[in-house]
């Protein structure tokens, strides 16, 4: 299960990575959604994407999602779009899900490569669910440049460089045919909500006995942005194409 605080801490938003309505409209376009299109979108959290895309492209979606919270908001949601017929949320660990064989026309892991262990592992896992001609998606972190400063708190994550990043796909065997990078605007969205949620739920629940941990984690969390993360951390959507007789 994921940590508590991300359930407090992303309870405001609709798109939880650094990216835009606008932004996903374009990965939409990019790999070519319609009507006829079959989309896995895995740990879709709270369907914000999924639920954007079904609306404005009529594709059908398949989320996978672990954490309960983020699962019921998404099927809350779906139901008050009038978008069941399109969208499915199906509350389940994906690292243990056995995904048909080029089922989907793309697949999505937007923000959550973790579930799989790693970039790689992810391309790996979702590749083969993909028709041939199709694409698999990742919204991955990397860093914009190196070295990083020697206080940065988090420099243990396991991202690598923009093109570090674009290599790992290709090594797996598919292309990198386009890629969507998050501005300043998006990283900001992202993280000063989080900042609101924290604050209000902390100030309502100073005796819960997790309030200590997302406290420290805020914190942290904020600090790091702060001081390093927005000059050096960028995150992108990867779109990486299936070419015909790719596994």
């Amino acid at each position: 299960m994921i940590p508590r605080y991300f359930i407090v801490a992303e309870r405001d938003h609709e798109i939880q990575n650094p990216t835009s309505e606008e932004k996903l409209l374009l990965l939409g376009r990019r790999i070519r959604l319609g009507p006829d299109s079959r989309v896995l979108d895995i740990a879709s959290g709270r369907g914000g994407p999924a639920l954007l895309l079904a609306q404005a492209f009529g594709c059908r979606i398949d989320g996978v999602e672990i954490a309960p919270e983020f699962q019921a908001a998404a099927v809350e949601q779906a139901e008050a779009r009038g978008l069941e017929h399109l969208v499915s949320f199906r509350r389940a660990d994906a690292s243990l899900e056995e995904l048909e064989r080029e089922e989907y026309d793309a697949a999505l892991c937007l923000g959550a490569s973790f579930v799989y262990g790693s970039l790689a592992d992810t391309v790996e896992a979702l590749a083969p669910s993909v028709r041939p001609g199709g694409h698999v998606v990742v919204g991955e972190p990397f860093w914009r440049h190196l070295p990083l400063p020697d206080d940065y708190e988090d420099r243990a994550d396991p991202w690598t460089t923009l093109e570090g990043t674009v290599t790992i796909f290709e090594t797996s065997g598919l292309p990198v045919v386009s890629l969507i990078a998050s501005s300043e605007d998006d990283w900001d969205r992202y993280e000063t909500l989080r900042w609101r949620a924290c604050d209000e739920w902390l100030a309502r629940n100073p005796d819960d006995p997790d309030a200590r941990d997302i406290e420290v984690r805020h914190k942290r969390f904020k600090r790091t942005y702060l001081q390093h993360g927005r000059e050096y951390l960028g995150w992108a959507i990867f779109i990486g194409w299936k070419p015909d007789g790719a596994p």
